[in-house]
Order: C-alpha cells, then structure tokens, then sequence
C-alpha cells in the first residue's frame, strides 16, 4: 500500500521535478518509507459563531479554525463588501457574494502552510467609513510524515504545459453557488492517504509540500460521483499530454469553490455540462502518474487546498 500513501501532485513549479522523480522511482527503483506516523485523534474545535468581538455583527465561523480550515465570514452590508485578512503572512482580499437579506459571505482558506497565529478580519464597504473587524485564532495542527529516499541521477520531462492548465483551472471564480449541503464522499473505496501530509526528501523537509487533497484506494472502474453539484469547466486526457494527471475533470460549484479529480479511467461528462450531486462523472482508474488505482480528489476554495472534512460535514451552507 506504499504507492497509495505517497501519491500526490502539487503545481508549483518548484517540485515538479521531484513529482516525477517520486514517480520514477517508485516505478522502476526500490523506494523506502519511513515513519508514517498516524495523525493524533482530535475532537473538532466548536464551531458556533463567535461572539467576543469589536465588531459584533461580523460572524466568523469556526471560531478556534485549525490548519486546513475554511473560514466563512459572514458580513452585515447593504452591497458588497470588501473583505481582508491579515495574518504573519501578509495581507489578502477576498471576494464576498450575496445571501440576500443583506448578508455578504466570503471564504478564508488556510492550509498546512499558513502561519498559526492571530488572523485579523477585516471588512469595509468602499466609500464608508466604519470598518468591520474581529480577530480569531488559527491553531496549529499536527499532520503525518513521510520520509522518502530517492536515488540520485533521476530526472524527467515534465510538461509546464499541463501544469499550466491545472493552474489556469484553480483561479477560476464564478458568482453563482451551486452546491446545496454538505459534500459527498467521491468514491466508496477506502482513505488511503489523508490531507496535508508533508514529506522529507533524502532527510531534507519539503518545506513546501503538503498532500493536497484525500486518495480513495477504491477498485478500478468503480464509479466516481460529484461530491456535490457543479459545472465542467476543466477537462484534460492523458493521451493529450496530461502526463501527470492523467484524464482529470475539473467542476466549478460556484463562488471560488472547485473539485479536482485525477487519475480516472473514464470521463463520462463533458465540458460545460451541470452536474448534480451523486451523479456519475468518471470511473476510478490509474491514468497518469499513478502507480496504482485510486482516485486523488482535491477541494480548492480561492485557489488553495483544504481540507474537505469541514465540507463534507457541513457544506459550509
């Protein structure tokens, strides 16, 4: 079950190399792995809104977020606000979009690589004076490790072409939320590999790695459904050069809130077409860089990875 532990993509250009490189290895040299370690069993932090606050219309939800987590800010404005947040990393802006009732949302993504700390909320309608704000508090999380030995000498030719594309996808951004409720599991097989596992290569830390998204070892051919409903709006095979991803599918369910799929063995949408929840849009295969069956599933909100517990828990409704 090694290959399942240890397989996954990012799309920095930084590590590509070393994707393939693991991939190679894996393939045609003995690989070890070492110190797997099992992450700690943690009760999930109370996620009520809060109430302490110098702002208190403004509902950050959860209150104690850990790494991974996706805020949602809930704002009270007649029209749109705008929404930042400042942690030890800097400062970002994000988009917030109409609950009706004059309700504004915005979601704050975090992931393993986000500095612990105080994250200040920020939001402001343009023209206005008053700024709404509130602080919380991201927890730091503990997350598995795995420790890689590779040969030396190995090298391969990796497309930014098809890095490219999967980047282009993850910026995409549409108004509309289409999903209703919490997500569903993809595919009945079996976690093998969990999100945010980091990595040591050759006893150096990848500082920035982490495993972005949840593998389903499950049976080829298996079905794989949309966890919840969406668009089409990416679509790669591997037979026209998605080498590393193999035959992807990418879903747009509205307002920053993307699905990734790899490593299928069969598409059965095409692109453009509305998908509900449940429904069939591929088979379960081992297509691009794979070594065995499964399916990768990542859950991007504003472009970076989280982890899709909260999501399938909830559905940040």
């Amino acid at each position: 079950m090694a290959w399942r532990i240890l397989m996954t993509w990012r799309s920095d250009r930084k590590f590509r190399k070393f994707g393939l490189i693991l991939v190679t290895s894996l393939m045609l040299v003995s690989l070890m792995v070492i110190n797997v370690q099992p992450t700690p069993a943690q009760l999930r932090p109370d996620r009520s809104p809060s109430t302490a606050s110098s702002s208190p219309n403004l509902i950050v939800t959860p209150t104690t977020p850990r790494l991974g987590d996706t805020l949602s800010v809930i704002v009270p404005a007649t029209q749109a606000p705008v929404v930042q947040m400042t942690s030890k990393a800097g400062t970002k802006i994000y988009p917030a979009y109409d609950l009706g009732n004059n309700r504004w949302r915005a979601f704050i993504p975090t992931t393993p690589l986000t500095p612990p700390g105080a994250l200040k909320i920020q939001a402001q309608i343009l023209g206005v004076a008053e700024i709404q704000s509130r602080t919380v508090t991201l927890q730091g999380r503990s997350f598995p490790t795995q420790r890689i030995w590779l040969p030396p000498g190995q090298d391969g030719n990796v497309s930014d072409w098809e890095f490219d594309q999967v980047d282009a996808f993850k910026k995409t951004i549409s108004p509309e939320k289409l999903w209703n409720g919490s997500f569903r599991r993809p595919n009945d097989g079996d976690i093998s590999t969990t999100y945010g596992i980091r990595r040591y290569y050759n006893g150096v830390f990848a500082d920035d790695y982490f495993h972005r998204g949840v593998d389903y070892a499950g049976n080829e051919g298996s079905a794989i459904v949309a966890p919840a409903a969406g668009r089409v709006v990416f679509m790669g095979y591997e037979k026209d050069g998605f080498k590393v991803h193999g035959n992807v599918i990418g879903l747009d369910h509205g307002q920053g809130v993307l699905s990734i799929f790899l490593h299928m063995n069969s598409i059965r949408v095409k692109r453009g077409d509305r998908v509900q929840a449940g429904q069939t849009i591929g088979t379960l295969g081992d297509t691009g860089a794979a070594t065995g069956p499964h399916l990768h599933w990542g859950l991007y909100v504003n472009g970076e990875c989280v982890d899709p517990v909260v999501w399938r828990e909830t559905g940040l409704d």
